[in-house]
């Protein structure tokens, strides 16, 4: 416990008489930090701290770069901005020395601010100073730390730009296509073609690819180890929950995505019924937040590979084979792929993919149809979103629905929406027939039911007709229906269990080999069911390992 006497020697205390250090030595916690331990993570709410002994250091989180902004030693005092704004903490304070701190809740601290007059001017001038810090510093930082040139119907290019905003990478990004240029010719490389430069300095080998770009910016793209307790297949919102639980209680965790953190969720510009969010939150926030949850617990997350083939060894665990070689062990799997976008059946449509035609609707689009006029196919919830969110941008949208009407398929709260925007126009019973143009999408052919087929001009078309299982590259054993992986009761009928168990809920016909997600046979197609089946993965991860030793 602090003593009034211990207090008195810091600044910011010794103004206050006996009574006020008396109570304060009341309140304040007493706390002592190794070198290393973290007091504040950034975006976290955050107490008052006042250093008694040592050095804590001040880390920013700029572009996905852990910075160093500046220190904290004896007598200096900080969390106040937080605290009197109402806001997270800007920043992650850890010790850089061995600490001794003493901590005040944030009632405590405005209770301070109240009892002494002048602990009160000192504490706001300190936070005044603070502010301009943090508007100077701010202006300091680069608005970008990719800068790219391509078309905007190149593949690479796309595939660049998604990887970049799904990850929170900013960049600044000049069409070929066009005459106007922001990014100026000194920070390219001097290609014809697509280029990418990372960080001002580092030019992308030539042809750029979204692995190389991740391997620039310092993402893992490899496996550290050679051997696991649970692999995780896929980083949607069911393999990230898996990571973070599977991490957080003491497995070593791999988790395996080719894109980018997030999967489809992670492309929706607001879900705004997902518990605990009032307000909503974009699916590439709520994938970021769960990315760092699990890499903070120790989880490995490579991105940008692909695996090709799990083999079931004979002694219980499986081999993990990867594009480009890399190969390693597990004692289980958790299979959370998600989930690929169907394809649409009309005539000319393929000719164009990539060239105004996409599947999938990426926050990464906005620019290219700034303007423009969009239609979007399918009446789910993922594409109401996207018409909400491509509204502020193209000059018109147009929801192009197979059925009666959108209550079968979407959420009422977002059909709610769509009827208060002027911009979104909802056309019912209509199927895309063809799409014609030259380089690019042009026009598109439509019919209602019951009526002629209608030509229109149409700058880029959104495909959102439901998905299917993308399964073949999985061993032959493993029991589906139509691509979905069967679990639990499903398969406990099945040949060659044990005696003494049946399979786990979410576990398939091979032991130790778990779905869940969207991929799984009859699941819920919810982000919260998935984040659900996510965690109790690994619940029936540790069971069976128990399981496992006990034989």
């Amino acid at each position: 416990m602090l003593t009034s006497s211990e207090l008195k020697k810091i600044p910011i205390f010794s103004c206050l008489h006996d009574a006020n250090l008396m109570w304060l030595s009341q309140q304040a916690a007493d706390l002592h930090l190794e070198p290393g331990e973290y007091l504040i993570h950034e975006g976290e709410p955050t107490p008052f701290f006042v250093v008694m002994d040592g050095t804590t250091e001040v880390l920013k989180d700029v572009m996905r770069r852990r910075t160093e902004v500046s220190e904290h030693k004896p007598g200096d005092f900080f969390g106040e901005l937080a605290i009197l704004m109402a806001t997270s903490a800007p920043a992650s304070v850890r010790a850089k020395t061995a600490c001794h701190l003493a901590r005040l809740d944030p009632q405590h601290l405005q209770e301070l601010i109240r009892r002494s007059p002048k602990c009160s001017a000192v504490i706001l001038q300190t936070l005044n100073e603070r502010v301009q810090v943090v508007q100077k510093y701010m202006l300091s930082l680069p608005s970008s730390r990719v800068q790219i040139v391509g078309s905007k119907f190149d593949d690479d290019c796309r595939e660049i730009r998604t990887f970049l905003s799904m990850n929170r990478i900013p960049y600044e990004w000049a069409d070929r296509d066009r005459s106007v240029r922001p990014v100026s010719t000194s920070q390219v490389c001097e290609v014809e073609g697509l280029s990418v430069v990372v960080d001002g300095s580092v030019c992308v080998s030539h042809p750029p690819t979204v692995r190389k770009v991740a391997e620039a910016l310092g993402f893992q793209t490899a496996p550290h180890r050679q051997n696991y307790d649970v692999v995780i297949i896929g980083g949607g919102p069911a393999g990230l929950a898996a990571a973070v639980y599977g991490a957080s209680e003491g497995l070593s965790v791999l988790l395996v995505e080719r894109k980018a953190p997030g999967g489809q969720a992670g492309t929706s510009s607001r879900i705004e019924n997902y518990l605990g969010f009032p307000n909503g939150i974009s699916g590439d926030d709520l994938s970021q937040r769960a990315f760092r949850q699990a890499v903070k617990f120790g989880a490995e997350v490579v991105l940008t590979r692909e695996v090709q083939e799990i083999i079931p060894e004979p002694n219980g665990a499986y081999t993990v084979r990867l594009d480009g070689g890399d190969r390693f062990d597990t004692k289980t799997v958790i299979l959370a792929t998600g989930v690929a976008w169907r394809r649409l059946e009309a005539d000319g449509v393929d000719r164009f993919i990539g060239r105004g035609v996409l599947y999938g609707a990426a926050r990464t689009e906005a620019p290219t149809v700034a303007g423009k006029r969009v239609f979007i196919i399918g009446g789910g919830n993922s594409a109401g979103q996207a018409a909400l969110f491509f509204a502020d941008y193209a000059s018109a949208v147009t929801l192009l629905v197979r059925g009666e009407d959108l209550k079968r398929s979407m959420s009422q709260y977002l059909i709610d929406q769509i009827a208060l925007v002027p911009g979104i126009r909802v056309e019912t019973e209509t199927q895309v027939v063809s799409a014609d143009g030259t380089d690019c999408l042009k026009a598109i052919e439509t019919r209602k039911t019951g009526e002629s087929v209608i030509r229109r001009a149409a700058d880029a078309l959104f495909v959102m007709i439901g998905a299917d299982a993308v399964t073949h590259w999985l061993p032959f054993q493993l029991q589906r229906e139509n691509g979905y992986v069967r679990t639990g009761r499903e398969v406990s009928d099945q040949p060659g269990w044990a005696a003494d168990r049946a399979p786990f809920l979410l576990e398939t016909n091979l032991p130790g080999f778990f779905c869940v997600g969207d991929v799984r046979y009859n699941s819920i197609k919810r982000v919260s069911s998935s984040v659900g089946e996510g965690s109790m993965a690994v619940a029936f991860v540790h069971q069976y390992l128990s399981y496992c030793s006990n034989r």
